[in-house]
C-alpha cells in the first residue's frame, strides 16, 4: 500500500529542484499561504506575564550584527543564538550571548559576552576575565561537559572558524579548538551545532551544520538576480541560488581530541540543503539519539541512529521534511517537546513570513504528521519566525509554544509597511485538547514589544519556579523576559548528573507522571534557534502536588523515583537517586 507520506516523498524526489526555485522567484521559501480564520477566544485567564528586565539586570550592551538600515549579504541577517549556562556550578543560571560584527566600521566592543548571575536579579559582565572576548560572525552555541570534569564547556560556530572553549573550573575558559582537532583548514559558514553521545559511550560527540558552501567575496549583490529580491525589493541574496551546505560529525576520542567521522557515519551523504538549527533527541523511542536539522528553503533532515555508529537520513519518509501539502519551508528554529502528553517528543519548526510554522505530531515510532491547522497554529503567517520552545509558561501542566520573530530585510519596510523589520514575540497557549490559542498582548509587554529577534533560550534565571526567556535582538541589547506566574499551579525541576552516561546527562530523558497526566522531556544541548536552554528540566504540574519520575539515561539504564513533592529542584545522580533537593524562595 502506498501511504501519503511515501507518495509525497516520491513526488518530491522526481520533481527535484524544479518544484522549488523557479516557482517562487525569490531567495527564501515561503508558501504564500493566508492565515486561517481565528476561532472564538477561550476566555481563560493566562497566568503568565512576561516583562523585559534586561536593562535593570545590567544587560545593556547591544548585540552587533550587520548593518542597521541596510544588509547587503546573508551573513548580516541570520543572527545568532544565546545560552543559559551555569559555568561556575553555583546553582544560578549565567548567560552567554553571542555577537556578530559589521562589514564596515565594526565597533571595538562587538564580542560575545558572558554574564555572571549575581543572584539578586542582576548580572555582571565577566567576558574578559573569563577569556571569552572574540569578534566575528558568531552563529550557534552548544553547552556540555565534553571531558566529564564537572564543568560545562562551550562550542560556538562561526562564519570563518568554529571555536571550542574548555571550562577550566576557575571561572576562565581556554580556546582548545586546535588541540581538539576541530580547526578547519578552510572558511566555513557554521550554523547549528549540538553535543550528542551518538554511540552511547559516555562521551559527548559533536554534530555541526554548515549553512552555505561559499564565502563572502563570492556572494552576489542585492538585486543581482531573482534570488536577490523579495516582493520586488532588492535585498540580500539567498539562500536559494547559493551553494548548499553540509553537516559534520566529530567523535570524542576521550583524550580531549575529536575525529571527523562524517563520512563513516553516513551524515555527509545528505546534500542539497541549507541546514540551520540542530536538535538531537530520541525521536523514535528506541533508546538511541537521533538528529533533526531544520533546513532553510529546502527539505529538513532527520538522521536516524542505526545503533552501529551510522545514521540514515529519513526526513521525507518520516514526515518531517516538508509541509502537509508537500512543499519546502524556510526551516530555522526548532522546539521539541511532548505537547499532547502522550509520552512522545513532537517537533515545532519556525518559518518565513507568508507561511505558517509547523507542528509535527510523533506517533511514538518516529513517524510524524503535520497537525498545524488542526492545532490552531495556522492563524499566524505575518512574521519571520526564529527561536522557539515547547515550554510550560504558566505551570498548568500543558507545554505552550513561544516564538521569537523579526524580519531579515530592513529595506522592505520602507517600501512595504505591512512587512515591518521589528515584530512582536508570539505565545501559543496550550488549551489541553491538542489545540493552541495565540496570545500577544495577553502575555505581557515582553511579548508584545517589537524587536528584530533571532535566537532565544529558556531557563529560570531568578530561581523562582517558572521559565524565563533570554532573547537575541539584532543591533540592540538582548531581552531578558522575566516570567511572573500567578495562581497556585505547581512545578518540579530535575537536574540529571551522569556517571556512566555523559556527566551533563545530554540525551537522557525524564517521564513525569502527575495525576492522570504524563509528560516526557529530554536533556538537549541545542534547540530554539542556534541556542541552548537551562539543563534543569522544568515540569509544570498544574494542581498536582507531587510527581513520579522514570529516568532513562543516555546509555539505556533506567531509574524510577516515586512521589516527589512539587515546587522544588531535585538533583539526580545516575545510580544514586536524588542526591540533593532545593526549595526556591
Amino acid at each position: 500500500m502506498i501511504t501519503r507520506r511515501k507518495m509525497i516523498a516520491s513526488m518530491f524526489a522526481a520533481a527535484g529542484s524544479a518544484m522549488t526555485g523557479a516557482a517562487f522567484g525569490q531567495g527564501v521559501s515561503s508558501r504564500g499561504v493566508k492565515a486561517q480564520p481565528r476561532g472564538k477566544p477561550s476566555g481563560r485567564p493566562f497566568l503568565s506575564r512576561m516583562t523585559d528586565v534586561a536593562k535593570q539586570a545590567g544587560l545593556t550592551q547591544s548585540i552587533i550584527y550587520g548593518g542597521i538600515d541596510t544588509k547587503s549579504y546573508i551573513v548580516e541577517v541570520v543572527g545568532c543564538g544565546v545560552a543559559f549556562i551555569d559555568y561556575d556550578n553555583d546553582g544560578w543560571m549565567d548567560l552567554f550571548i553571542l555577537s556578530g560584527t559589521r562589514l564596515d566600521n565594526a565597533p571595538s566592543d562587538a564580542t560575545n559576552r558572558l554574564y555572571k548571575n549575581n543572584r539578586d536579579g542582576t548580572f555582571s559582565d565577566v567576558t574578559a576575565k573569563a577569556g571569552l572576548r572574540r569578534t566575528g560572525w558568531a552563529s550557534a552555541v552548544t553547552v556540555g561537559d565534553y571531558d566529564n570534569d564537572g564543568f560545562d564547556d562551550i562550542f560556538v560556530t562561526y562564519y570563518g572558524q568554529n571555536v571550542l572553549y574548555h571550562n577550566n573550573g576557575d571561572g576562565t575558559f581556554t580556546d582548545v579548538t586546535e588541540r581538539a582537532g576541530l580547526r578547519s583548514p578552510a572558511v566555513h559558514y557554521g550554523s547549528g551545532c549540538s553535543w550528542v553521545d551518538y554511540d552511547r559511550d559516555g562521551r559527548l560527540d559533536l554534530f555541526v551544520a554548515n549553512y552555505l558552501s561559499t564565502t563572502l567575496e563570492k556572494l552576489p549583490k542585492p538585486g543581482e538576480n531573482s534570488d536577490c529580491t523579495w516582493k520586488g525589493v532588492p535585498v540580500n541574496c539567498g539562500p536559494r541560488g547559493l551553494p548548499p551546505g553540509f553537516v559534520q560529525l566529530f567523535h570524542n576520542n576521550g583524550d580531549g581530541t575529536f575525529t571527523d567521522v562524517s563520512k563513516a557515519s553516513g551524515v555527509s551523504a545528505a546534500a542539497g540543503a541549507y541546514p540551520m538549527t540542530v536538535v538531537a533527541a530520541d525521536y523514535d523511542n528506541d533508546g538511541w539519539p537521533d538528529v533533526y536539522v531544520a533546513c532553510d528553503s529546502t527539505p529538513s533532515w532527520l538522521f536516524r541512529n542505526q545503533h552501529n555508529g551510522t545514521f540514515r537520513e529519513e526526513g521525507l519518509e518520516r514526515g518531517v521534511a516538508l509541509s502537509e501539502d508537500g512543499l519546502e519551508q524556510a526551516g530555522m528554529g526548532v522546539g521539541v517537546g511532548d505537547y499532547d502528553l502522550d509520552g512522545n517528543l513532537d517537533i515545532f519548526k519556525t518559518h518565513f513570513a507568508d507561511d505558517t510554522n509547523v507542528l509535527y505530531h510523533n506517533d511514538g515510532k518516529g513517524n510524524f504528521d503535520d497537525v498545524t491547522i488542526r492545532a490552531g497554529l495556522g492563524v499566524e503567517t505575518r512574521y519571520v519566525a526564529w527561536g522557539t520552545g515547547v515550554v510550560d509558561l504558566d505551570n498548568d501542566g500543558f507545554p505552550d509554544l513561544f516564538v521569537a520573530t523579526g524580519s531579515v530585510y530592513p529595506e522592505v519596510e520602507r517600501r512595504l509597511p505591512a512587512y515591518p523589520f521589528r515584530t512582536p514575540r508570539l505565545v501559543f497557549r496550550n488549551l489541553g485538547d491538542g489545540r493552541f490559542e495565540e496570545l500577544i498582548e495577553e502575555a505581557g509587554s515582553g511579548v508584545s514589544t517589537p524587536h528584530a529577534s533571532r535566537g532565544c533560550a529558556f531557563g529560570d534565571f531568578d530561581n523562582d519556579g517558572d521559565m524565563d526567556v533570554l532573547v537575541m535582538n539584532m543591533n540592540e541589547p538582548p531581552s531578558l523576559l522575566r516570567n511572573d506566574v500567578s495562581g497556585n499551579n505547581h512545578w518540579l525541576k530535575v537536574l540529571l548528573v551522569g556517571v556512566q552516561t555523559n556527566r551533563s546527562g545530554i540525551g537522557s530523558r525524564v517521564l513525569a507522571r502527575y495525576g492522570t497526566r504524563r509528560q516526557v522531556q529530554e536533556v538537549s544541548a541545542q534547540s530554539s534557534f542556534y541556542s541552548c536552554n537551562d539543563r534543569r528540566l522544568h515540569f509544570g504540574l498544574g494542581s498536582e502536588s507531587s510527581a513520579d519520575l522514570i529516568i532513562r539515561w543516555t546509555n539505556g539504564a533506567t531509574e524510577t523515583i516515586p512521589n516527589i513533592a512539587a515546587d522544588q529542584l531535585v538533583v539526580v545522580r545516575e545510580g544514586s537517586g536524588i542526591i540533593r533537593k532545593q526549595k526556591f524562595k
